[in-house]
């Protein structure tokens, strides 16, 4: 059995993603008959969307809001399927987080641990910290149309697979960070605009992505007058 909805307008439930968004007021999970059972949606645009225990295909349940109920039935379910559970406020803020219980793996957790002194680590970051910095050069590039910089971070990446330490990864990554968020500094931040004479000019920029404690990007946020 698919995933049925009611609301036409919102995309349903797509197995090949296995993520199940809802949001809006009143958000409902429940088991009817065995199948998860999810209302969501705002005033009379209402979707239900109901799951099958065999082959549902969902991994990650995902409610945004604070207004309506699952149930311990429920959160049973979604964990018996091996999916997790995530509840966000409306800024997206963890609010709440569980996840399936599996049994440990002893030959994992020997990897894991022998993974920096064998090599294995950097291997990895050598391979996963340039899918990262492309992807920021690619979003300046497209979204904030800024060639130069997307080239100069872009150019970042070329130099990972000569690294040999993780000191080298980590200086070549936060060059390229540095790149992405200045690139983000002057981007104008929209409000309504009745509101506008009210926000500090300071506001309406994205800014740098410094903290005021740490002058660094870690635990950066905007700046107060």
């Amino acid at each position: 059995m698919e995933a049925s909805h009611t609301l036409s307008h919102a995309p349903a439930f797509r197995k090949s993603s296995g993520v199940l968004v809802l949001n809006g007021w009143g958000i409902q999970v429940r088991v009817d008959r065995g199948h998860l059972l999810c209302h969501d949606g705002i005033a009379d645009e209402r979707r239900t969307i109901r799951l099958p225990r065999v082959a549902s295909g969902l991994r990650r349940l995902i409610c945004i809001g604070s207004d309506g109920f699952i149930t311990l039935e429920a959160l049973r379910w979604v964990s018996d399927v091996g999916a997790s559970f995530v509840m966000l406020d409306r800024r997206g803020k963890v609010t709440t987080a569980c996840s399936p219980t599996a049994p440990s793996d002893s030959r994992l957790g020997r990897s894991q641990s022998l993974a920096l002194a064998n090599g294995t680590a950097l291997r990895i970051s050598k391979k996963l910290i340039p899918q990262k910095i492309e992807a920021q050069a690619a979003l300046v590039r497209e979204m904030l149309n800024n060639a130069d910089a997307a080239g100069v971070i872009a150019k970042f990446s070329t130099e990972l697979p000569s690294a040999e330490t993780f000191e080298s990864v980590r200086l070549i990554e936060s060059q390229a960070a540095k790149t992405y968020w200045g690139s983000w500094a002057e981007v104008p931040v929209r409000w309504p605009k009745k509101d506008e004479g009210r926000i500090p000019e300071h506001w309406k920029r994205f800014g740098s992505r410094i903290s005021p404690l740490t002058h660094s990007p870690r635990m950066a946020a905007s700046h107060r007058r």
